[in-house]
């Protein structure tokens, strides 16, 4: 199912600001964004598919929430969701990887998610099923589960069961060992993973799939309890590749290869194909190194593969039919996100057919001391809240100061001053200088509580803020 999210653009703006700080004019985009994607699904069909979506560049340095809004987004919409350096398709002669590769990862995505949505839907079944099978090997000599229709079991021979189902559901069987076939196909595909030519990436694919059903044994490769029915009656030939495991790990096992087993993968890649021709967002990051900069034209030397690149986007981007494995996806619908700093270049250097498909613009502020502030204590997820977490696992208790909040983001501010403006990464390093030796000896020091105040942040970093030369390498 598509999800059906009638979040006001209020509402939406609301939530991203419990992980982001600022950038109000970025998170307001993002949210009409996303709204309008509700408001087409309840237009008349005929109109519905006329209505693409407004594609979005954010423009702002780095560290900024640049790809934090996009991916609080996406989990917002619980949409299909791929990050995408632009600059990788320029690695390799021409134009690098084929540009298509970005439809078939978001496919994939969406597939892995649906898979575990459905395999949570048959998991009551898929363990029964499951504890069958175990049961089967435990009591070889008894009638295996036939389910309904068909023949029946004798009360006493179900008595047993039953009770053994009993024993199995309490953990009283857990480490009695059985004999399990372990997962086989693995390897293969794994190696022709590494080996597959990037612009072969179906035909590898394929490949791959071929070789898992060859080698594999049982659904998804993890084996079985033998050659016999999948329901009883245990082993019927003794296979050299069978090994002991305990009946914990077995079931588990089991219980994922008889989900695959329930789960309709024609049902599932539909749905995910679905999911991404409606919900799907990309974001495209450093946009601006495909530019050809300072209004070079198409034959100035490396601009060329710049300028490819944008052009090799551009179908997709517009709106194209991409072929996968899982059959032809559209992309009319899908939101595309560019982001950029454009340091040395401008959105206007994109060729016209590409600055065309993306009418909205917004500019990110850059984040000063004050920011900082707001960073290290207001969201859900923040930096003190992580760190205070990390060392209460070793019985360490810290506590943050006003002062020292102050006096971090401080030194955050005056390094991106002094050296390259990081955004609100500095404070990850930052933070990491600060507490080296509280988390190194956390171990030995359980139990204790240290507060953390200006002065303990002036000591820590003060010789290396004194040293600038020193600080460009360790701040």
């Amino acid at each position: 199912m598509l999800k059906d999210y009638p979040m006001t653009p209020r509402e939406i703006v609301s939530e991203l600001d419990r992980f982001i700080v600022g950038q109000a004019a970025a998170k307001r985009s993002v949210a009409i964004a996303l709204r309008n994607r509700w408001r087409r699904l309840k237009v008349p069909d005929e109109l519905r598919e006329e209505i693409a979506p407004k594609n979005i560049i954010m423009i702002g340095p780095t560290g900024v929430g640049k790809t934090e809004i996009s991916r609080r987004l996406a989990r917002l919409a619980q949409a299909p969701f791929v990050k995408v350096e632009a600059s990788r398709f320029t690695e390799v002669g021409y134009v690098g990887r084929d540009v298509e590769s970005i439809i078939r990862d978001l496919v994939e995505i969406a597939i892995d998610t649906v898979r575990e949505e459905e395999t949570e839907n048959v998991q009551v079944k898929a363990r029964e099923r499951a504890e069958e099978r175990i049961i089967s090997e435990l009591l070889p000599g008894t009638p295996g589960f036939a389910g309904p229709g068909g023949p029946a079991t004798n009360p006493e021979t179900q008595a047993t069961r039953d009770q053994m189902r009993r024993l199995l559901r309490d953990g009283k069987l857990d480490d009695q060992m059985v004999e399990i076939v372990p997962p086989q196909a693995q390897m293969p595909g794994a190696f022709f993973e590494v080996i597959t030519p990037q612009n072969m990436e179906d035909a590898g694919q394929n490949l791959r799939d071929t070789l898992s059903n060859l080698f594999g044994r049982g659904q998804g490769g993890l084996g079985g309890l033998g050659g016999g029915s999948p329901f009883g009656g245990g082993p019927a030939a003794k296979d050299p590749n069978r090994r002991r495991t305990p009946v914990k790990e077995a079931l588990e096992l089991l219980t994922k290869q008889e989900a695959q087993g329930l789960i309709d993968q024609e049902k599932v890649a539909a749905e995910a194909v679905l999911r991404v021709e409606q919900n799907g967002i990309v974001f495209l990051d450093e946009i601006d190194k495909i530019c050809s900069r300072q209004g070079g034209y198409a034959g100035s030397g490396p601009d060329v593969s710049r300028e490819g690149v944008q052009r090799d986007l551009l179908p997709i981007v517009e709106g194209s039919q991409v072929k996968t494995r899982h059959g032809m996806v559209r992309t009319d619908h899908i939101l595309f996100i560019a982001s950029g700093a454009f340091n040395l270049a401008k959105p206007s250097d994109l060729i016209p057919e590409f600055q065309g498909r993306f009418p909205v613009r917004v500019e990110l502020d850059p984040l000063g001391r004050d920011d900082f502030v707001r960073i290290l204590t207001e969201p859900q997820n923040s930096l003190v809240r992580q760190y205070k977490a990390l060392l209460a696992t070793e019985g360490v208790t810290i506590d943050f100061d006003d002062s020292a909040i102050a006096e971090i983001a401080a030194i955050a501010a005056e390094v991106n001053s002094r050296a390259e403006n990081v955004g609100a990464r500095r404070l990850h390093t930052i933070l990491e200088r600060l507490l080296d030796d509280i988390s190194f000896h956390a171990p030995e020091r359980s139990g204790s509580e240290v507060t953390i105040d200006a002065a303990y942040v002036r000591e820590k970093l003060g010789p290396i803020l004194e040293d600038q030369d020193l600080s460009r390498y360790i701040l």
